[in-house]
């Protein structure tokens, strides 16, 4: 995942990254928000979702401590984080304003 990780967020489209983990209560309740939030921004975002357990390493290098944790990525640069569950409008204003 790594090196394809670098690749994904490189690109000149926004992508925000959900760093989530299967036994994480807040991370089923941001699932569905994110979904929305793809379903109305469409293809001026990429969400990706990366499993913590799974993904130490990456985890690691961007010191996600907690989940969920959001970080939004443009041209391979972090251009904001957040952790916690956020509302759809809070993330599409985000994401709008950043991108």
């Amino acid at each position: 995942m790594k090196s394809n990780f670098n690749d994904i967020i490189k690109g000149e489209k926004a992508v925000l990254v959900d760093f989530h983990a299967t036994w994480c209560g807040p991370c089923k309740t941001l699932a569905p928000i994110l979904k929305e939030v793809k379903a109305e921004l469409g293809d001026t975002v990429k969400i990706v979702k990366i499993d913590v357990d799974k993904n130490q390493e990456l985890a690691g290098k961007y010191q996600v401590r907690g989940v969920p944790t959001m970080i939004l990525f443009k041209n391979g640069q972090q251009l904001w984080r957040q952790s916690g569950v956020l509302q759809k409008a809070d993330i599409i204003e985000v994401i709008n304003s950043k991108s």
